[in-house]
């Protein structure tokens, strides 16, 4: 990621902080992604790799997105020290989030793809 697209994605993300759009903390956001209450999930480079396989777990079947950010990017844009996991509410401000991040970072990025599956008919007893 470019210093120009970091500076970008730090300030929306402070943006967001200040308007209640974040919620912080690994079990906050696991229960928030189980819940469907976030749009998308930030992630500290830096982070434990236990948090970084409970989130992607939990991204990767539930369909939510998830970025993996430069170290210190989510702490330094909301201005408290050890924030390593952040999930965005979903709203506009996601979906702003989520342009930003498409034009920079592709890299931990989970869309899956919508299951053809059908149930079969039932028939009448």
């Amino acid at each position: 990621m470019t210093a120009e697209a970091s500076a970008r994605v730090k300030g929306f993300l402070g943006l967001c902080t200040r308007a209640g759009q974040l919620i912080f903390g690994q079990d906050a956001c696991v229960d928030a992604v189980r819940a469907q209450r976030a749009a998308v999930v930030l992630l500290d480079e830096s982070c434990s790799a236990n948090t970084r396989k409970r989130l992607e777990d939990a991204c990767r079947t539930h369909g939510i997105p998830l970025y993996s950010l430069a170290a210190e990017l989510i702490a330094g844009a909301v201005g408290k020290d050890g924030r390593k996991v952040a999930a965005l509410r979903p709203g506009s401000m996601a979906d702003k989030m989520l342009s930003l991040l498409a034009e920079e970072l592709t890299v931990d990025s989970y869309q899956l793809p919508v299951s053809s599956f059908q149930f079969p008919e039932s028939k009448p007893r």
